[in-house]
């Protein structure tokens, strides 16, 4: 019970976070993937009114369409030194913490490195994102985007987990904002294996959506 107080205050709290935003690559079976990342939504608009200054979205709908393209704009992911993976249809599930999915095509079943980039955030200051990879048979790793490594991470196979390549000797989990964040990626992993990823394409659940503040 203490655990879980303890990760309600950690939700909370990166919730309202706009410096961290967490991101998942999970195979789900049968080498079918998704991509997931999680922010507050003060992070997303502050992303998405910058650039795209020069059309400001009128409506919700445009502000999640303008979030699917900066992140398919910002982030890149190449398996075994090919060329980047695609995106396939995605969805923006609005809220104080904003949560987009992506279906995820091109991984290979036999993976031996994997080369990250993830800029979507890096125009807010002291931005940190963390990465998890949840590959079947392999531990469940956690790995740092920040400034200090230009938001790119190489991962390399060993046995059943990914290293970094190069790992920079500045601990993420040394930090207050490190301890949020497991406790983030805690809650996250949960409520993905519990509710599914269809339960973030149901359109249907208006009510715990948070009016966007319409730019005009």
């Amino acid at each position: 019970m203490l655990l879980l107080v303890a990760l309600g205050f950690s939700m909370a709290s990166f919730a309202h976070n706009p410096n961290v935003s967490t991101t998942m690559l999970v195979e789900k079976g049968n080498n079918s993937w998704v991509l997931q990342i999680s922010a507050s939504l003060t992070a997303f608009q502050q992303e998405v009114r910058t650039h795209f200054a020069e059309t400001p979205y009128q409506t919700p709908e445009e502000f999640q369409q303008m979030v699917l393209q900066h992140i398919k704009n910002n982030l890149h992911i190449s398996v075994n030194g090919g060329e980047d993976i695609s995106f396939g249809n995605g969805a923006v599930k609005l809220g104080h913490e904003t949560v987009v999915v992506f279906e995820v095509f091109g991984i290979p079943a036999d993976i031996n490195s994997v080369d990250f980039t993830n800029s979507a955030f890096k125009d807010i200051h002291q931005n940190q994102s963390v990465l998890l990879l949840l590959k079947e048979g392999f531990s469940k790793e956690r790995f740092v985007l920040n400034k200090a490594n230009d938001h790119t991470l190489r991962l390399a196979v060993d046995g059943n987990e990914f290293v970094e390549v190069g790992k920079n000797e500045a601990s993420f989990f040394s930090t207050g904002i490190g301890v949020i964040v497991l406790g983030v990626a805690a809650i996250l992993v949960l409520g993905l294996t519990v509710l599914g990823v269809g339960h973030l394409f149901n359109k249907s659940n208006k009510s715990k959506e948070v009016p966007l503040t319409i730019v005009r």
